[in-house]
């Protein structure tokens, strides 16, 4: 049955329609749902095999058929036969992967002036079917948004809600939230949490006493955690002592280069350095690395084994300070021209108050610590996951030039850089977030009996990557011809297949009309004309 959805604009997209493309709305789910001849690159770590047929039903995976072998005629009366009011899908030589977990994302913002239909159309553009919000708007926010998106009400990936401690049903802001000063205030406030039907919980540090026992109500309570161990409490309570206390996932690198000190107990801060100036967090964060331990070290393997036996997850979100180590590409990426809201280009600009715009003073020696600064992070991610370890895939998008969906892909990327084979990025993207989430009997990998989450795209994203991309992959032909291949050609999330070429054209036309209404134009920070 076709959904209805209430779109934002009265404009025929006749033109964005191709043969077996869906409208905006999406299509389905079926009754029954054959996607027919797909190589499949499954989120277990298996190499692609192919063609195969997959089967749909009421979107739960009732069959996965290998019909063929490569440059042989398919036996049509060998594949799985379509029933009355079925639908049939050709992806004939298209890729399948599972639907892409981002373990690290907001809903867009009021600063960004990005509302969730723009965010949500460009992840789902980018093959992203479910999202973990690690703090946000609010709570009753999200959990509206959660519900719409489960009944399918709305074009949304699945949202996992992990609203951030001492929050409000207000957008997250440190300085308005009610402040827990003891033990059973912080228990009180996470029974709370879990009674108005959040996930987890988002921390970014307290006071151990007051962290100890958040996590270990939280833990009672089965619900996940995440935490982003900020400057100011991390000195006296960083990874390990929240792995221990029962802390399921770490995001970005906080915490970690501190676990791993051996010589000194606080980082090396200069002695007029301003947590509240965002230069000198920034700036300063680029040198943390080099202050731990020395990679394989006997205190750095011993920090990484304890943390494999407590089945910690990282989520390392490589992409959200690559502009630290490279402003001028992050701010230069194509996409920003057509994708990029100019509320959201305004936001990244260089601001004593938007967070992430520590754009002050950067140059060449801020970088060359960050490029440092990577080589040492990557190295304990990548021996972290050769060790065994559970890496998940975040973006944490709509901040520091990292734009939704696209920002995710380039997740992918830095993996790779990292050391990550194709195969084990895409099982971080799939699989491994959905162990994270305690989802995995449902999500991450093509198996009968799991939700019908899927990602087809035309061409090898294991060759390349960059096929992800919605502005897909430069190409030149044999005859000499620029051309531009990729970019995902289905969403299917709850077996609904979305065109998601037709979802990123929306994200333009929400772009353009944006610009049109002020005459605006997008122009590199400090030149007016």
């Amino acid at each position: 049955m076709l959904r209805k959805i209430v779109l934002t604009t009265a404009i025929v997209l006749t033109s964005l329609l191709t043969i077996n493309a869906q409208s905006l709305e999406g299509d389905g789910p079926h009754s029954q749902l054959i996607i027919r001849g797909v190589m499949l690159i499954n989120g277990n770590g298996a190499p692609p095999q192919g063609p195969i047929d997959i089967v749909v039903e009421n979107n739960i995976i009732k069959d996965i058929k290998v019909v063929g072998y490569p440059g042989v005629a398919i036996d049509d009366s060998k594949r799985p036969q379509l029933k009355p009011g079925g639908k049939e899908l050709d992806c004939t030589g298209m890729y399948l992967m599972p639907g892409f977990i981002d373990m690290h994302t907001h809903i867009g913002g009021d600063a960004q002036g990005a509302d969730p239909d723009y965010v949500f159309k460009l992840w789902m553009a980018h093959g992203v079917t479910t999202v973990r919000e690690v703090a946000g708007r609010g709570i009753d926010i999200t959990l509206d948004l959660k519900q719409k998106s489960q009944k399918n009400e709305i074009i949304a990936p699945r949202i996992i809600s992990y609203t951030a401690f001492g929050q409000t049903s207000q957008s997250f802001n440190p300085l308005n939230d009610i402040p827990i000063s003891n033990p059973e205030q912080a228990r009180e406030w996470v029974r709370a949490n879990a009674k108005k039907g959040a996930d987890g919980i988002k921390f970014f540090g307290a006071e151990p006493t007051i962290m100890a026992a958040a996590l270990d109500e939280n833990k009672k309570l089965g619900l996940g955690s995440a935490c982003h161990h900020a400057q100011m409490s991390v000195a006296r309570w960083n990874v390990l002592h929240s792995a221990r206390a029962g802390l399921t996932s770490m995001e970005h690198w906080y915490g970690l280069p501190e676990a791993l000190f051996e010589d000194r107990t606080v980082q090396d801060f200069p002695l007029d350095y301003n947590y509240q100036n965002e230069q000198d967090r920034f700036e300063h964060a680029g040198k943390l690395w080099a202050q731990a331990a020395e990679p394989y070290s006997e205190h750095w393997n011993n920090v990484m084994n304890e943390l494999l036996e407590l089945d910690f997850t990282m989520d390392p979100t490589f992409n959200i300070y690559e502009a630290s180590r490279d402003l001028q590409r992050a701010r230069r990426a194509e996409w920003h021209e057509d994708y990029t809201l100019p509320s959201l280009w305004e936001f990244y600009q260089p601001s004593k108050v938007s967070h992430g715009s520590y754009w002050h003073d950067w140059g060449t020696e801020q970088e060359v610590e960050w490029k440092n600064n990577y080589k040492l992070w990557m190295t304990f991610i990548n021996e972290y996951k050769n060790r065994g370890g559970r890496v998940t895939t975040g973006s944490d998008s709509g901040f520091i030039f990292q734009l939704y969906g696209f920002a995710y892909i380039r997740e992918l990327e830095l993996m790779r850089e990292a050391g990550f084979h194709p195969l084990e990025i895409i099982q971080s993207a799939t699989l491994n977030g959905a162990e994270a989430l305690g989802m995995d009997d449902k999500l991450g990998s093509v198996t009968i009996g799991k939700l019908a989450d899927f990602v087809v795209v035309e061409e090898n994203p294991l060759q390349n990557l960059k096929v992800l991309y919605g502005t897909g992959a430069i190409k030149l032909t044999e005859e000499n011809e620029v051309v531009r291949v990729g970019g995902v050609k289905y969403t299917i999330k709850d077996g609904i297949v979305y065109d998601a070429k037709a979802l990123l054209a929306d994200v333009k036309r929400q772009v353009d009309e944006a610009k049109a209404k002020n005459n605006y134009k997008i122009r590199q920070p400090g030149i007016k004309n």
